[in-house]
């Protein structure tokens, strides 16, 4: 965990939602000079702290409505640090919580050096980063259908398909397996939905892969030689990442992609994981299926496979 430990005259917390926000601005010493209620603008933002901006560092919670904000830091000069959601134990575990203790508390945190931060990632880059959790969300959607088809085979006992499924040449006649009139209709819709899908994700890979040979080809090129990993994962460790000398040691970048597990202990006694939300979950995933499909093919990852299962299980290996 990092932590912001810069010095300033001034500090602000600000606890934001998308039409209002408070703010509270603290002395060096910690006397509030600054806290009130206002719109959610660049313009009145900037206004309020205008007497404190050159010795002022700004906190702010990493919540969906973070982009304008460290943009404007960007443009103005000004220190916007991202504090990281889940790790800031003094806003969640209070007895009281409102938005004005809440900017209170940012503006403590950022004062005492004890703020965990979270990383900006480069304005530029960040539409193209949505886009592809876009992407995730439309192929969970796309297997559900699949799913459900599947199903309805297995509730009339009829012969699987297999995976073939997913290939929109094999989808022909599939419909028509079933005595039910009302069967068939749903079965048509599934496969309409699916056409739908699959137009949309084709375009939409496109469009992220020209963005990402304009940012960096050989880092994308690079890691398509990695056993599992292909042209889709290699987008998203491209974008989900962005530049891996931030992680000063191995442990730390293992950790950010929710590849290990968090445990609480106390007198020599474990009690439990922690932390088990803390991470990039969608670097998570993307190892977890280059891990499967590099053990599709590649003898080696085999191999390793089953040592591990012959020590610690199939489950753990």
């Amino acid at each position: 965990m990092r932590f912001y430990n810069a010095q300033h005259q001034f500090y602000c917390g600000i606890d934001r939602h998308a039409r209002t926000m408070y703010v509270c601005i603290l002395t060096h010493a910690g006397e509030i000079v600054v806290h009130r209620h206002m719109p959610t603008s660049p313009d009145a933002l900037l206004k309020t702290i205008a007497p404190y901006r050159e010795q002022l560092a700004l906190g702010v919670e990493c919540i969906f409505t973070w982009y304008w904000l460290a943009d404007l830091g960007a443009r103005e000069g000004i220190p916007v640090v991202l504090g990281h959601a889940l790790s800031m134990q003094a806003i969640h575990g209070g007895k009281a919580k409102n938005d004005n203790i809440d900017a209170q508390k940012i503006a403590v945190l950022l004062r005492g050096g004890r703020l965990p931060q979270a990383y900006v990632d480069p304005a530029e880059r960040r539409a193209t980063r949505d886009l592809l959790r876009r992407r995730r969300h439309l192929t969970r959607r796309r297997a559900e259908l699949l799913t459900h088809i599947q199903n309805t085979h297995s509730q009339s006992n009829l012969p699987e398909l297999g995976t073939t499924s997913a290939s929109k040449a094999n989808r022909d006649g599939v419909a028509e397996r079933f005595a039910a009139p009302a069967v068939p209709k749903s079965i048509a819709v599934d496969r309409a939905l699916l056409a739908h899908y699959d137009r949309l994700l084709r375009e939409m890979e496109l469009a992220i892969l020209k963005t990402a040979k304009q940012h960096d080809t050989n880092p994308l090129y690079l890691r398509r030689t990695v056993p599992g990993i292909g042209e889709i994962l290699s987008l998203v460790l491209l974008y989900e990442l962005h530049d891996i000398q931030r992680f000063p040691r191995l442990p730390d970048f293992v950790s950010y992609c929710r590849l290990v597990k968090g445990a609480k202990a106390s007198a020599g006694k474990r009690d439990g994981p922690a932390g088990t939300k803390i991470g990039k979950a969608y670097l998570t995933w993307a190892f977890s299926e280059a891990a499967v499909l590099c053990l599709r093919a590649h003898h080696a990852g085999q191999k390793s496979l089953t040592r591990l299962e012959k020590k610690h299980g199939k489950g753990t290996a």
